[in-house]
């Protein structure tokens, strides 16, 4: 017995603070390779492999659509057979045989067509040289796939649940990685694109493939410290147990007390960890699936018709999140015309600055953005949470849907100063007779653009880190990689949104006079500050719901086992960030 307990003392003393170097230099350079390449890979394709720009278009949008679908595979895996540690270390070698193939091909000459100027046809890559790209790019978004969910639930999991100090440091933990991850983003936009432009593609590509394998190096060489959850089987699995253990128990009457629902310590022991989920009052007609009828065998139970209420409360937790998960798609497509119009807005304007010594490109705007956003990290978890938890008591400030608030209505103002600003730059444009003249210079400074790439900025810093903090503790402990995955999902259909809007937009508003809102070749024509507003008045209608959601939302109870000599063998409710947990606390 003594060895036991000795056991479980030095597998506590492992994780925390020390670990994070090595994980955050993981994801650093999976964000410096990731940005580094997509920020600037379509002046690769087509300057490079002289590819035509519809297919270079068409080959990012598809790399871009399956790295970002490939988050789902990589959290089943984790989740469900090699944990988090093992999948983050595969996928980061596989990753490593992407950029490496892709940076090779970029330094020999015959792996890609020969250059040409001026008037010369190009010749544009052979299949042979395609497939390197493409195989490439696969082997990248496979790996992307597997490090995204897996990355900040593994640093996460360094804190233990149980232990009250280390708890407080997992929500700093969410702050500092999203910071150093901003910190990569905006080395990539600025120094990797410089490279790629001026100095080489080998360099460019080289640079983030050399970072990338030092941080495979010292990722493993942490691996003795590192706290390690095993995985506890398929999450999917399980949630499709109870959904049909229910259906076929549809017509049993529910009992009138829970502590009738089946439980099984042994069976949920390792998905349990940090306590068992009971139950809660809402979604009831999934209890049936923990009611025991004459024909279930409690001790060798079969899942497909009876399960324990730790189980049916996994399900209930997935089912609860839902509504708040979808809230968070429509900032990103706000968020998502700084790619788009906010950069052709940037094309027409004066960049120069420092008296004109100095032209900003138009996609480098994005800086302040990111820089926005470090600012508003680093001002949140060093000045403001030390403030505010005089007054709310909490270890993380305030709660994560208050953070998310905060984010909703930032994210508003952005879109609704965005339109302002388009209607001064036209001004200018109609002032200087420039409104037919779609590449001429607005004689306006770029630097009219700061305040809605500033306020993007501090938006993300509340939203997205309020929306991984609210996945990793609501989701169940088993299911947190799948809980990430779904954050980088919410990204990717906030994108795709963003693709519908603007189609539907543009066909919509198109005039028998050629005029349209957003107009193909002179946005000075267009009515650019409409689209922007009419993004502000679906971001308040989302507001609406996300409160209306807040409102409803049942936070996941928990049943977490406290050792405590002064006391024994009583159940205390404790409510931390409106959730209840049930400590049951023994000797």
């Amino acid at each position: 017995m003594e060895k036991k307990d000795e056991s479980v003392r030095v597998q506590r003393t492992k994780g925390g603070m020390v670990t994070m170097p090595f994980i955050f230099a993981n994801e650093a350079t999976e964000k410096l390779a990731v940005v580094g390449f997509g920020t600037n890979m379509i002046s690769y394709l087509t300057g490079q492999l002289h590819m035509p720009i519809t297919k270079a278009a068409n080959t990012l949008t598809n790399f871009s659509g399956t790295a970002s679908l490939t988050p789902l595979v990589g959290a089943f895996i984790a989740d469900s057979y090699f944990g988090r540690f093992w999948t983050i270390t595969a996928a980061s070698i596989i990753y490593q045989i992407g950029m490496t193939t892709l940076t090779v091909s970029a330094v020999i000459p015959k792996l890609r067509p020969p250059p040409c100027s001026g008037d010369q046809i190009c010749q544009t890559a052979n299949g042979g040289q395609l497939a390197i790209l493409y195989v490439s790019l696969l082997l990248a978004a496979i790996g992307a796939g597997g490090i995204r969910p897996c990355v900040v639930a593994f640093g996460a999991d360094q804190f233990d649940e149980t232990d009250p100090k280390q708890k407080t440091k997992t929500w700093n933990f969410f702050n500092w990685y999203y910071f150093c991850m901003g910190v990569s983003i905006l080395l990539a936009v600025t120094v990797v694109v410089y490279v790629q432009d001026y100095v080489g593609w080998g360099w460019g590509l080289g640079i983030p493939t050399i970072a990338m394998f030092l941080s495979i190096v010292a990722f493993i060489f942490g691996y003795p410290l590192y706290r390690n959850i095993d995985p506890a089987g398929s999450p999917f699995t399980r949630l499709v147990q109870v959904a049909v253990s229910s259906f076929r128990k549809r017509n049993l009457t529910l009992v009138s007390d829970p502590k009738l629902l089946y439980e099984n310590d042994e069976i949920d022991a390792a998905i349990s960890v940090a306590g068992k989920l009971v139950h809660s009052k809402n979604l009831r007609f999934l209890d049936k699936a923990a009611i025991v009828s004459e024909e279930d065998d409690i001790r060798k139970p079969n899942l497909w018709k009876l399960n324990t209420i730790h189980r049916v409360e996994e399900l209930k937790t997935i089912i609860r999140m839902g509504p708040i998960w979808a809230a968070g798609i429509l900032l990103i497509t706000a968020y998502a015309q700084q790619n788009t119009f906010s950069i052709q807005q940037a094309k027409t304007m004066d960049r120069h600055i420092l008296s004109g010594s100095f032209e900003i490109p138009a996609a480098s705007m994005a800086v302040f953005t990111m820089t926005s956003m470090l600012a508003t990290v680093a001002f949140y978890d060093r000045l403001f949470i030390p403030f505010i938890r005089r007054f709310t008591g909490l270890d993380r400030g305030i709660g994560f849907l208050q953070r998310m608030t905060i984010g909703f209505v930032i994210s508003i103002f952005a879109t609704f100063v965005a339109g302002f600003v388009e209607l001064k730059r036209k001004h200018v444009a109609s002032e200087y007779d420039l409104i037919n003249n779609p590449h001429a210079a607005i004689p306006i400074s770029v630097l009219w653009l700061v305040p809605q790439y500033s306020l993007h900025g501090m938006a993300e810093a509340f939203m997205s880190i309020g929306h991984l903090e609210f996945f990793y503790d609501q989701a169940p402990e088993s299911m947190r990689s799948t809980a990430m995955a779904l954050f980088w999902t919410a990204i990717s259909l906030g994108n795709y949104t963003s693709t519908i809007l603007v189609t539907l937009v543009h066909k919509l508003t198109q005039g028998r006079d050629g005029s349209n809102w957003l107009p193909d070749d002179n946005l000075n024509k267009g009515k650019l500050e409409r689209f922007y507003w009419l993004i502000t008045g679906l971001q308040v209608v989302n507001l609406v719901y996300y409160l209306f959601c807040v409102k409803l939302y049942t936070f996941k109870p928990v049943q977490v086992m406290v050792i405590d000599n002064k006391q024994e063998d009583k159940d205390a409710p404790n409510v931390n960030n409106g959730s209840l947990e049930l400590s049951s606390q023994q000797v």
